[in-house]
């Protein structure tokens, strides 16, 4: 079979999932606006604009309404052969009372939770009395349950990263702004494997105890722990997201060793606990535990982790109160961090699976405090 054919025939697959998971709860059709639904549904992510995109799906079929001047971008996508039919428009026409009349009479449809609100108004104008939901719920389930296609693309990103994190000590030196490190970071997150970058975290010294600080033109120096969070997007639509903590030169607060060593033992510990059966807040539990228990709770001021897959941020959430049952496939960050203001702060992050057995890393650098030239 070839590889344009084995992906259309995984897209029909995830066609019909989501008809079945809209029956199920309760929704006679879906409006999927693009974006990284619409990637996973057909293979392609789409743009939205001021012009309406939707894919509507109904029991009876799925067709993809675009406006006509932007039909060609769809050119790469296998809408034939996924049985999806192309309904155009041009400026002046309704577009939503063409989605109106392609829905019928339904009760209840679930739309896409990244329809622009200049869009799902008009669409509520067009079918009144119908009840809307959103789609997240529906498709959450399919998403969150990664197939061996998408772990093979999450470890390929993995180990991209994995590449990036190994290099960190052509760049990372005492003289250099955070910028000017994470520009060379940027560059070589694409040069290692990644259509294009998607994050940078470079936080030193003090700004390293903000967990999401980005990049600033405060001047590395000798002495400073630094938080470098980084992930991109690979061509097959996948991202990475790892973090490792770095010292440049021995640092100069004498309670880093062992403060971090709470830190690694917590991340080992979250990791460790993973498998199918347990629940999303029992991983967080086990991070969070070591850490309060060394008397660093307050300074733990994030969940343990998110699920990752088409968006770097998705389903499942690794927080206290998501009893979600883990099962295999589920991929998602262990990231405990521990931030201690106007000081430093620390963070380890790998991404892992659940296996039908356990847990795998798609992240393998060591997790040890890194000590670089200074």
């Amino acid at each position: 079979m070839s590889t344009i054919a084995a992906n259309a025939e995984l897209l029909r697959a995830r066609l019909e999932r989501a008809r079945g998971a809209a029956a199920e709860h309760g929704a006679e059709a879906l409006v999927i606006a693009p974006g990284s639904d619409l990637r996973y549904l057909i293979g392609g992510s789409g743009s939205s604009f001021e012009r309406l995109t939707a894919l509507v799906v109904t029991a009876g079929e799925a067709v993809l309404v675009v406006p006509k001047l932007e039909a060609p971008g769809y050119a790469g996508v296998p809408l034939a052969e996924l049985g999806v039919r192309v309904a155009t428009w041009v400026d002046g026409e309704d577009p939503y009372r063409l989605v109106a009349g392609l829905l019928g009479a339904p009760a209840r449809i679930a739309v896409g939770d990244v329809l622009p609100a200049l869009h799902l108004l008009p669409l509520r104008d067009a079918l009144p009395g119908v009840e809307q939901v959103l789609a997240g719920s529906v498709l959450r389930g399919l998403r969150m349950r990664k197939d061996a296609a998408e772990v093979a693309a999450l470890r390929a990103a993995g180990e991209a990263i994995d590449r990036v994190h190994a290099r960190m000590g052509e760049w990372l030196r005492p003289g250099r702004t955070e910028a000017e490190v994470g520009a060379d970071i940027s560059a070589a997150i694409v040069a290692e494997g990644h259509a294009r970058t998607e994050f940078v975290i470079v936080g030193s010294g003090p700004n390293g105890a903000s967990p999401h600080h980005d990049v600033s033109d405060r001047v590395i120096s000798a002495g400073d722990v630094v938080v470098i969070d980084i992930g991109g997007i690979t061509d097959a639509g996948y991202n990475s997201d790892s973090t490792r903590t770095y010292a440049v030169g021995e640092p100069r607060d004498a309670d880093v060793a062992a403060t971090y060593a709470v830190l690694a033992e917590a991340q080992r510990a979250s990791v460790a606990s993973v498998r199918p059966g347990v629940t999303a807040e029992s991983v967080d539990a086990a991070a969070r535990e070591v850490i309060a228990a060394a008397g660093f709770g307050e300074y733990f001021i994030h969940r343990t982790g998110h699920g990752i897959g088409l968006d770097v941020h998705e389903h499942p959430y690794i927080v206290a109160g998501n009893d979600l049952v883990l099962e295999p496939g589920m991929a998602f960050s262990v990231e405990p961090g521990i931030y201690q203001p106007g000081r430093w702060g620390a963070r380890i992050e790998d991404i892992v699976v659940v296996t039908d057995s356990g847990v795998e890393s798609l992240n393998n650098r060591p997790h040890e405090l890194v000590v670089l030239p200074g």
